[in-house]
């Protein structure tokens, strides 16, 4: 039997729910939708923290773009504490230009500077997150940290993922998931 499961990327196209004893403040209450899963590590976006201090016109505006009178209202988020200044877009996949990677049948991903002028000309993707930097894992390491319980995975589907509702992401996908938060807390069941 082939020990090189690892390869599958499983998670690739899911989301990664961080447990909610997750005592790694980047990570804590995060959902992660993972672009990347295989042998040789992983790479995912946080979807659910928007950055209060960025808008998209700023964002615009200190990259040299030209800011059109209407431009799209897409929130800047918080991708991961890996390359916080270089900017991602996941997309749905009616858009798809050189740079895109396609992560699955439904989502992609472009790290160019073109989505970025095509969103704000209103001529980009139907559906998008606009994240500044990645989490990332080496070869196996996400493997051990789901083995030690401090990650959940679901489905990824377009609400969990393009819905205005941002702050209600963790929340959402534990639902969907059918388990009982209370339940996995470590304060549960004291007297």
């Amino acid at each position: 039997m082939d020990h090189n499961d690892s390869t599958s990327g499983y998670l690739t196209g899911q989301l990664l729910i961080a447990m909610p004893t997750m005592q790694d403040p980047r990570f804590e209450r995060s959902v992660i939708y993972m672009c990347i899963h295989n042998a040789d590590g992983a790479m995912g976006l946080i979807v659910n923290r928007p950055l209060e201090s960025l808008t998209f016109e700023d964002l615009l505006s200190q990259l040299d773009i030209e800011i059109p009178i209407q431009t799209a209202d897409i929130t800047v988020q918080y991708g991961g504490p890996v390359e916080t200044g270089r900017g991602f877009v996941l997309h749905s996949l009616e858009y798809e230009k050189d740079g895109t990677i396609i992560v699955d049948s439904k989502v992609g991903l472009t790290a160019t500077i073109d989505i970025l002028k095509d969103i704000a000309a209103d001529q980009g993707p139907r559906q998008a997150i606009l994240a500044l930097g990645y989490a990332g894992w080496g070869a196996g390491q996400l493997d051990g940290e789901i083995q030690q319980n401090a990650w959940l995975h679901v489905p990824a589907d377009d609400a969990l993922m393009f819905d205005a509702d941002i702050e209600n992401r963790w929340e959402r996908a534990i639902e969907k998931i059918g388990i009982d938060v209370s339940l996995l807390s470590g304060e549960h069941g004291h007297a």
